[in-house]
């Protein structure tokens, strides 16, 4: 089975990109399962289910979240009837939403799972702790276990990775922009990348117009940060290979697609 990730999308360069590139990406890597990061896709502040739609009709099966869960009021209107959509599994219990996916494929079920670090973020329930819920339920209906970390810190995300090693098919982390050059399977199986990257402005600085950014830094002052509507663009995703029997990941691929990284067929 193979899984194509393709990491946080932010604004309506983001989108546009899934629009143009996952056909080619489905063409080239033939996954069976398409999940998409889009808590930053509507304005880089959360997720509006128009976006969620167009997701799905494009060609994703799941979409996942992240720390900007909440940032547009409007998800709290279809979030709880939005079958594929992840919010961070470890938000309070009281949140609305959920923080699991099983998705059928054929005779094949895989779960997904969104997670949110502690480190560096707003308070929430222990990651590790719900990881172990929700890995033991959804172990009784499938071996196939794909983890979206949204971390801060790289050392959270990669404790997670080895804690989770052999328990579930891959842990992908989310949240930073940058996508890293870490992807490895580690020893019992488990598909591991700290950071998938962003899909949206390329010429930004972590997807948001770079000079207002540059003026809070030189200025500390306080600045909105605005998505550029216009210019060059980016999409970052990872595909893996996983073992339908197993659960365990075989191999596992970068991508990452701009002016300086063209995608080829």
């Amino acid at each position: 089975m193979n899984i194509l990730f393709i990491g946080d999308v932010v604004g309506s360069l983001g989108r546009d990109m899934i629009n143009e590139y996952l056909p080619k990406l489905k063409d080239k890597y033939r996954p069976h399962i398409t999940i998409i990061n889009g808590e930053n896709a509507a304005a880089g502040r959360g997720i509006t289910e128009k976006i969620y739609r167009g997701f799905l009709e494009a060609g994703a099966q799941v979409v996942t979240l992240g720390n900007h869960t909440w940032d547009n009021r409007e998800i709290y209107d279809f979030i709880d009837n939005a079958k594929y959509l992840a919010r961070p599994a470890n938000f309070p219990e009281n949140n609305p939403g959920k923080g699991i996916v099983y998705l059928k494929m054929n005779t094949d079920e895989i779960a997904v799972i969104s997670l949110q670090g502690r480190t560096f973020l707003p308070p929430s329930d222990c990651p590790f702790q719900k990881a172990d819920e929700l890995i033991k339920e959804a172990r009784e209906r499938t071996p196939i276990i794909f983890v979206d970390f949204h971390g801060e810190a790289t050392s959270e995300k990669q404790a997670m990775g080895w804690y989770l090693d052999g328990r579930v098919s891959a842990v992908i982390g989310t949240h930073t922009h940058v996508q890293t050059a870490d992807n490895r399977i580690l020893p019992d199986g488990t598909a591991y990348l700290s950071d998938v990257g962003m899909t949206g402005p390329y010429d930004g600085i972590l997807g948001m117009d770079r000079e207002v950014v540059l003026r809070r830094f030189l200025t500390n002052m306080p600045a909105r940060f605005e998505v550029p509507k216009t210019g060059r663009s980016q999409l970052s995703a990872v595909c893996i290979e996983i073992d339908k029997k197993s659960g365990r990941a075989k191999k596992m691929e970068r991508i990452l697609i701009n002016d300086d990284h063209p995608f080829y067929s």
